[in-house]
């Protein structure tokens, strides 16, 4: 049986994750009216997963006698300056749901929720990949800098890095 507070709290990364796969499904569309087709489908597949964690967090609360909550969403930005500003977004937000989720597993510690806590430790896992991707791929595109060809063969680099990282996550 989950505690209260541990509910509320998991019900609030359910909405954040929910979002998380709304901003990416924004950036997607972004790249993909801007010409920019492998990035636009590194965003379609980042969508993807953020959905599957959020449904991941529904089944486990769900099963855990709590009572997952599907609440209104936050609209995401529709349109970026630049495709190196987007991504600088989507890093400060992968940063955020890395806070979010350690204050999460903070919240299960406290409460000696270690079931909760336990389940929680993917999550901590996978923000540490997800922040090292954004990274990396930031500092591809600081390499990048303003040159035209770089960005073509950066679109299509990051269209294998979406298929590399396809495989079963959730």
């Amino acid at each position: 049986m989950l505690l209260k507070n541990i509910e509320t709290a998991l019900n609030k990364q359910i909405r954040i994750e929910a979002e998380s796969s709304q901003t990416y499904l924004s950036m997607a569309c972004w790249a993909e009216v801007n010409g920019l087709e492998g990035i636009a489908q590194f965003m379609y597949a980042q969508s993807d997963e953020e959905r599957l964690h959020m449904l991941k967090l529904i089944k486990y609360v769900n099963e855990r006698g709590g009572h997952s909550q599907v609440t209104d969403l936050k609209a995401p930005k529709t349109t970026y300056e630049t495709f190196k500003g987007m991504f600088e977004e989507l890093y400060k937000h992968e940063i955020f749901v890395s806070d979010s989720i350690n204050e999460l597993v903070h919240i299960t510690f406290e409460e000696k929720d270690y079931a909760t806590h336990n389940f929680l430790q993917w999550y901590v896992a996978e923000q540490i990949e997800e922040e090292a991707t954004a990274k990396s791929i930031l500092d591809k595109i600081n390499l990048i800098g303003d040159d035209k060809g770089g960005l073509y063969l950066f679109d299509r680099d990051i269209q294998q890095l979406t298929v590399n990282r396809s495989g079963p996550k959730a």
